[in-house]
């Protein structure tokens, strides 16, 4: 029986069991051809699942997930848009914060580190009057989940084509 896409599934699964459909993934957002880079695949496609994708190729799920099921043959299903919370602005804790790490991904990222590791080490040295910036060439949805898991809060900006920038606090 062929995988059923749903939101829940990561890319990775999804591209082995439909390796034609990564083509498809670029059309729907160019920002995926991140994923022909065979170090990205391995990493990050490992953990980011379609529901993040959504996210961070600026697609709403229902809209990915019933394109990308049509191209298998699979039939369309109703998928509730998962909203993150828009803020009008900043929150007022990045604001009156302290910056004590900055850290640029990018280049990590496109030579297929993925920078969890780094960014939930340092974000521990955080003192409550502090932030991290984490900047990132997307947004870095699955990275965002895991630090708010571990408890602290996050706001993400954009500052220009393909520059976002996170900011991360104790709660």
């Amino acid at each position: 029986m062929n995988l059923l896409i749903t939101p829940d599934i990561t890319v990775n699964e999804l591209l082995n069991e439909y390796p034609q459909l990564e083509d498809k993934f670029i059309e729907i957002a160019p920002v995926f051809s991140k994923l022909k880079n065979p170090i990205l695949r391995k990493t990050i496609a490992r953990v980011t699942t379609l529901k993040q994708a959504s996210v961070v190729g600026g697609v709403e799920i229902g809209e990915l997930i019933n394109k990308l099921r049509k191209a298998v043959g699979q039939d369309e299903e109703i998928v509730t848009q998962f909203k993150e919370e828009k803020e009008s602005g900043k929150p007022n804790w990045v604001t009156v914060k302290t910056v004590k790490f900055e850290y640029d991904a990018s280049i990590d990222i496109n030579n297929g580190m993925h920078p969890v590791a780094k960014v939930t080490k340092e974000a521990e040295a955080l003192k409550d009057d502090e932030i991290y910036i984490l900047i990132t060439p997307f947004i870095p949805a699955p990275l965002i989940d895991v630090i708010r898991n571990k408890g602290y809060e996050t706001f993400t900006e954009e500052r220009g084509t393909n520059v976002f920038a996170t900011y991360i606090s104790r709660k």
